[in-house]
C-alpha cells in the first residue's frame, strides 16, 4: 500500500479527513449528515444555491434528516455547503450523489454524472478518494470515471483511489436509515476498496466490501430488479384475479402464511421513485450493447408502467355502474407521492393517472398532505380540502395511502371509492372498488 494509501486511511480513522459530497438531495443531504456526525468535516458541494444557502442556515428540506441535526453540525463547524466547486481541492475524499435519470429514449443519463466527476478530475490531487454513489450501469466507474480521473497522470490505486458504493436509501423508512443500512463498497484495486472502507466506517455500522467496482454497480441493479420484477408479477396476478373475480389481497394474505419459500409483494398503480422503475432499464440498456436481451426486466417493465391506464379502466368501469362516464366526471385522487408518508413525487404513478382521466374529460383534483402544490406539464394543482372534496367528487381514487388518511370517514363521504393500495382494508362497503 503506497504512503498517500496509508495517510488518508489514518486521517479517516482519526477524523482529520475533509469530505467533499457532490449532490445535496435525497441522498447526499443525508449522507453529508450522517458523515458530519461520524466526526468529519463535510463541505456538500451543489449547483442549487437554494440548497447551499438552506443547509449553511442549518435548515432541511428532506423530511428524514431533521432541522436540528443539520443546524447543530452546522453551528459546530462539521457541516457547510458550497457552489464553490473549486473548494473540491480542500477534500481528501469526495462522493458523488447525483441523478442519473433516463433520457427521452430511455437510455442512460449520465450528464450529470459525467459533469461531476470533470468537475472532480480537473481539481483531482494526489492522495484523493473519489467514490460513485450514483445509481449506473454496470461498468460505469471503470469505462467513465477513470479515463476522466486518470486524464492528468494521476494512477489509480497508488496516486488516488476509486471506487463504486451503491446507495441504498428508503425514504419513509422508520427502522432503516443511512447508517444501519448495510453498505457495499468495490474498489478499482484492493488498496481502493481499503480506503472506501475505512471511509464508509466512521458513518454506516456495516461495511461489505465486493471484488471490483462492476460487482458493486450490479449489486445495486439486481436489488432493485428484483423489487420490479416481483412487483410486476404480482401486478399481473392482480390482472388475473381481477377477470377471475377473486380477491388479490386475501390470495397473498393467505399464500404470506407460508412460512417458507415466499415473500409478499403487493399490486398497486404503477411504480414510482427515481430507482425501482428506472434501475432496471440501465441494466437492460446495459445488456443490449452486448447482444442480450433481459426478458424478465422489459417484461416486467411493460407490466408495471401499463398499471396506471389499468387503474383508470377501472375507474371508468366503477362510474360506468353509477351511470355516468369519465367525460365530465369529478375525480379526486387521493396522494400524489410515489409512496406513503413521503413528500417525493418522482415517477409517481399518480401523475399518468392524472393526466390519462384529464385526456378522457374528466375534471381531476388531488389531495395530499405532503404536497400542496403539483407541477404537471405546464399548469400548477393545489391540494384540495380532504373531507368536502371526497364529498363532492363523483369518485375518490386512492393512489398512495398515506398513513394519516382517516379511512373511514373517506370511505363515508365518498360516492365510490377505487381503492389500489388496499388502503380500506378492514373497512366493508359496496362503495368500494380495489384492483
Amino acid at each position: 500500500m503506497s504512503d498517500l494509501a496509508r495517510r488518508l486511511e489514518d486521517k479517516l480513522r482519526t477524523g482529520e479527513a475533509h469530505l467533499g459530497i457532490v449532490g445535496l438531495g435525497y441522498v447526499g443531504l443525508p449522507l453529508s449528515v450522517e458523515f458530519a456526525t461520524g466526526g468529519l468535516r463535510v463541505t456538500g458541494f451543489d449547483l442549487s444555491a437554494e440548497k447551499v444557502g438552506a443547509v449553511n442556515r442549518g435548515e432541511s428540506y428532506i423530511k428524514d434528516v431533521p432541522a436540528a441535526r443539520v443546524k447543530a453540525l452546522v453551528e459546530s463547524k462539521r457541516l457547510d455547503a458550497s457552489c464553490d466547486f473549486d473548494r473540491l481541492r480542500e477534500c481528501d475524499a469526495v462522493i458523488i450523489c447525483v441523478p442519473t435519470p433516463l433520457g427521452k429514449t430511455k437510455d442512460p443519463d449520465l450528464t450529470m454524472v459525467v459533469d461531476a466527476a470533470k468537475a472532480i478530475g480537473e481539481r483531482l490531487k494526489p492522495g484523493q478518494l473519489v467514490v460513485l454513489e450514483s445509481t449506473t450501469y454496470p461498468g460505469t466507474t471503470e469505462e467513465l470515471i477513470l479515463p476522466i480521473m486518470t486524464a492528468r497522470g494521476l494512477k489509480v490505486g497508488e496516486s488516488f483511489f476509486l471506487a463504486f458504493s451503491p446507495e441504498r436509501v428508503d425514504p419513509g423508512n422508520a427502522r432503516y436509515n443511512t447508517r444501519n443500512t448495510p453498505k457495499i463498497i468495490g474498489g478499482m484495486t484492493e488498496t481502493c476498496t481499503r480506503v472506501a472502507k475505512a471511509l464508509y466506517a466512521r458513518a454506516i455500522d456495516t461495511v461489505i466490501p465486493v471484488s471490483s467496482t462492476q460487482t458493486a454497480e450490479m449489486v445495486k441493479l439486481l436489488e432493485n430488479t428484483f423489487r420490479s420484477v416481483n412487483i410486476g408479477l404480482v401486478n399481473e396476478v392482480a390482472l388475473m384475479c381481477d377477470r377471475l373475480g377473486v380477491d388479490v389481497w386475501e390470495v397473498i394474505e393467505a399464500a404470506a402464511s407460508k412460512p417458507f419459500g415466499f415473500m409478499p409483494f403487493y399490486p398497486g398503480p404503477g411504480l414510482g421513485g427515481h430507482c425501482i422503475p428506472i434501475d432496471p432499464l440501465y441494466l437492460s440498456w446495459k445488456l443490449k450493447t452486448l447482444n442480450y436481451r433481459a426478458r424478465f426486466i422489459e417484461l416486467a417493465g411493460e407490466i408495471n408502467s401499463n398499471m396506471p391506464d389499468y387503474v383508470c379502466e377501472v375507474v371508468a368501469d366503477a362510474l360506468n355502474e353509477r351511470e355516468k362516464s369519465v367525460k365530465g366526471s369529478s375525480v379526486l385522487v387521493l396522494g400524489v407521492t410515489y409512496k406513503r408518508d413521503i413528500e417525493d413525487v418522482r415517477e409517481s404513478p399518480a401523475l399518468d393517472i392524472i393526466k390519462i382521466l384529464e385526456g378522457k374529460g374528466a375534471r381531476v383534483g388531488y389531495n395530499d398532505p405532503y404536497v400542496p402544490e403539483l407541477h404537471l406539464d405546464h399548469t400548477v394543482m393545489r391540494s384540495q380540502d380532504l373531507i368536502s372534496s371526497v364529498r363532492a367528487a363523483d369518485i375518490v381514487v386512492i393512489v398512495t395511502d398515506h398513513s394519516s388518511y382517516p379511512y373511514r370517514d373517506i370511505v363515508e363521504a365518498a360516492a365510490v371509492i377505487v381503492d389500489t393500495r388496499n388502503a380500506t382494508k378492514g373497512i366493508r362497503s359496496p362503495k368500494i372498488v380495489k384492483i
